[in-house]
């Protein structure tokens, strides 16, 4: 009798320990799905909020969100967003987004351009070496070349210095005139002030622009009243 008994005490005990873990399974299962996932809070706009508008406070509400969906760029608090200007269209109860928004921080997202600047393209000439090297944020000379014409010598002059780079097209785009093609010429974009960029219009239209590299730490600005081929060959040039 005592030797059946033996068995069928394990064979319970198997049972009741797979029992016991079904059981457990299925209760921390429930568990879990009936515990909400974590919530934040995020800025949402208010009302719908035109291009060029300056946010007031209140134009924004908080919402609260699933923290593990909140988009990237997004505030938290409105008192972060308040008195900057919407870049793009921002619908009522999207998300106000730093990417959508222009700040008086010149590192902020969106401000690609610093207050009191403009960025400006020009066609780079005879510097496809120099344009290899093109980074955003590196800082260049503008000369402008102007080729031999009627009654004048062939000149080149630098026009400016310490002009940071914006963007590089390496591939260029077609230019040409006057029924002369050209080919591709590299596009740089430059960061420069209103005067500036006054000068680097006229230099892309009536010349040809090259650019020099600058070391990164340089910021002098020597002057130069450049050079004609007659002052080159007889040796009165600036570079000595």
């Amino acid at each position: 009798m005592k030797r059946n008994l033996v068995p069928l005490l394990g064979i319970a005990f198997v049972v009741a320990v797979a029992s016991t873990g079904v059981f457990y399974g299925l209760f921390v299962g429930k568990l879990n799905s009936s515990v909400e996932p974590r919530a934040a809070q995020i800025v949402v706009a208010a009302k719908a909020l035109d291009r060029g508008a300056v946010i007031a406070g209140e134009d924004l509400a908080t919402v609260a969100w699933t923290a593990g969906a909140i988009p990237k760029g997004a505030f938290q608090e409105a008192g972060q967003a308040a008195g900057m200007k919407v870049l793009d269209p921002i619908a009522e109860g999207e998300p106000v987004l730093k990417s959508k928004l222009a700040s008086s921080d010149p590192n902020a997202t969106g401000n690609v351009v610093p207050v009191g600047y403009r960025a400006i393209s020009v066609h780079v000439f005879d510097s496809s070496g120099v344009v290899e090297l093109l980074r955003p944020g590196q800082k260049v000379d503008v000369q402008v070349y102007q080729p031999k014409e009627a009654g004048t010598e062939p000149e080149v002059r630098t026009v400016l210095q310490d002009l940071a780079v914006l963007s590089v097209r390496e591939k260029g785009v077609p230019t040409g005139g006057g029924g002369q093609n050209l080919g591709l010429i590299p596009v740089v974009t430059l960061l420069a002030k209103p005067a500036e960029a006054d000068i680097l219009a006229l230099s892309d239209s009536a010349a040809r622009v090259r650019l020099l590299l600058r070391n990164p730490l340089d910021e002098g600005k020597p002057r130069s009243s450049g050079v004609r081929m007659p002052q080159l060959l007889r040796g009165e040039s600036q570079a000595r």
